[in-house]
């Protein structure tokens, strides 16, 4: 976990694509985008079934590493707003286990406008937790400090003649964009038009790397 400051707090950010703020014990992920494959299936592309578990599980390792009290989803957690009644059984046991022993918050994204509350915690649509706005997709005119996700950043590079792409956070002084923490979801490159347009120009990419952040400027 790599630590920085953002909006007055310290907080951590995780090469798995999550922030941990420690002051609250609070883990902060964003597009887990739960049952995508069988979204996909019910309209005739097969992908493998797998997606949710392995989002589960990683997200379960997280919990327990960090002894996490708090979750907070930033939007999309379900691919769609009944994603939650097709996770298959041992999914929906993964997932009740860890509402049902943190403090679990589900904020609502476009994919899952309408989540209902099937599998534990709370649904809001945004809010405010100790001067930091939550919400799914950054908002051009918010001038408080606001952690988002929607846009599922990715930073593409050239090493040794070869492109690599990692997803990555994309920060301001005053907004912070998650990477995408599905297993099964795609990434916009950082210096996309739309995500420009939402963080404004002198953006950068933040990459964690085992102890330290990787920080590459975002071309507006």
């Amino acid at each position: 976990m790599v630590p920085f400051s953002f909006g007055g707090h310290a907080l951590l950010a995780l090469p798995q694509g999550a922030l941990f703020w420690p002051e609250r014990r609070a883990l902060l992920v964003a597009d887990l985008h739960f049952e995508k494959a069988s979204w996909f299936a019910g309209r005739g592309q097969m992908l493998p079934p797998y997606d949710s578990i392995a989002t589960l599980a990683d997200l379960t390792a997280l919990v327990m590493a960090t002894g996490a009290r708090e979750v907070w989803c930033l939007g999309d957690s379900f691919h769609d707003s009944d994603g939650c009644a097709r996770l298959p059984q041992r999914a929906q046991d993964m997932l009740r286990t860890m509402t049902d022993t943190t403090r679990w918050t589900w904020i609502t994204g476009n994919h899952d406008p309408a989540i209902l509350d099937r599998c534990g915690g709370e649904v809001v649509d945004e809010v405010v937790v100790d001067g930091l706005m939550l919400r799914h997709e950054a908002d051009r005119a918010e001038t408080r400090p606001e952690l988002s996700g929607h846009f599922h950043p990715k930073l593409r590079l050239r090493v040794r003649g070869k492109s690599v792409a990692r997803r990555c956070f994309v920060a301001t002084a005053t907004k912070l964009i998650l990477p995408a923490f599905g297993s099964l979801t795609g990434g916009l490159d950082v210096d996309h038009p739309e995500i420009v347009r939402a963080v404004g120009v002198g953006a950068e990419a933040m990459v964690p790397v085992a102890d330290r952040m990787l920080r590459f400027p975002v071309a507006a």
